[in-house]
């Protein structure tokens, strides 16, 4: 079956950096697009960014430049490098692939930018 892994959350300072990780198995990972997404408290779950199976990546608005989505195709897994945190990018953030109709994620990871 379909699992997604995250990794890599925690706290950190604004202005810090994190990166995550999504371990993915029980598909044919080279042949799907990838997603980030993330939830705040209150808020609906929003698209961070996505990667296509060919690297072509995509980014909500709001990243403006700061992060950086990539994948390895070898360990199945993908990254979501996050630089120049923000209070505002506090939330749970979860790896996400659709097949067909069907959308599948992972238990996510969470973020939280505080001093």
């Amino acid at each position: 079956q379909v699992q997604l892994v995250e990794s890599g959350g925690g706290l950190v300072q604004p202005g810090g950096s994190l990166r995550l990780s999504c371990a993915a198995s029980g598909f044919t990972f080279n042949k799907n697009a990838m997603r980030w997404y993330r939830q705040a408290p209150g808020k609906q779950r929003e698209l961070v960014a996505i990667i296509t199976m060919g690297g072509i990546t995509n980014y909500g608005d709001f990243v403006k430049g700061r992060f950086t989505i990539s994948r390895d195709n070898v360990k199945n897994t993908i990254y979501l490098q996050m630089n120049s945190l923000q209070p505002g990018d506090t939330a749970v953030y979860y790896c996400n692939v659709r097949m067909f109709v069907d959308d599948y994620w992972g238990q996510g990871t969470q973020v939280t930018v505080s001093s």
